[in-house]
């Protein structure tokens, strides 16, 4: 009896880890990561905006100056909207923008060198990291832990429809 109980422990821990899945609470955990990531970023770049106004790079028509406060704009706005889970999808299309023209000026100062001597120590790989996040998002959605299921719910409720109508993904 003993010896049953103690060698069936190895496979409970082992459906209990693989056979549950948390979606909802994940999508929350990368949620408010990539969320407090990109307000912070934001918040770095005002305290030192006198100083980057200068050297921001300059994209569609404005200047550098707009440029970065509009970036400041994407980084704060949307991290609150996308941590709250509120309109997420379109939230995330700022920020998604923003990061690909990121790599391409990160990418076009070192244009000049072979793609082989990229490190990871250089920072051309960190808005790759948030499209990679942001396309999940993207994909999955907020969750059930978000503004937008809530909302969902109470529009579907207030039209007399079920809740069978939100597909789970």
């Amino acid at each position: 009896m003993y010896r049953k109980k103690v060698l069936g422990l190895p496979k409970k821990i082992y459906v209990t880890t693989t056979g549950y899945s948390y979606t909802h609470l994940g999508r929350l955990f990368l949620r408010l990561f990539v969320g407090i990531m990109l307000l912070q970023f934001g918040i770095r770049q005002i305290g030192d905006a006198q100083v980057l106004a200068d050297t921001f790079p300059a994209v569609l028509g404005m200047s550098s100056e707009a440029s970065l406060w509009t970036m400041i704009y994407i980084e704060i706005g949307c991290s609150i909207f996308i941590m709250a889970g509120f309109l997420t999808r379109i939230m995330i299309l700022p920020p998604f923008i923003a990061m690909v023209m990121a790599e391409y000026h990160l990418l076009h100062d070192v244009a000049t060198k072979a793609s082989y001597q990229l490190s990871w120590e250089q920072p051309a790989y960190l808005p790759i990291m948030f499209l990679g996040i942001f396309f999940f998002l993207i994909l999955v959605g907020p969750g059930k832990i978000s503004v937008d299921y809530f909302l969902s719910l109470h529009l579907l409720h207030s039209s007399d429809h079920s809740e069978d109508e939100l597909e789970e993904v």
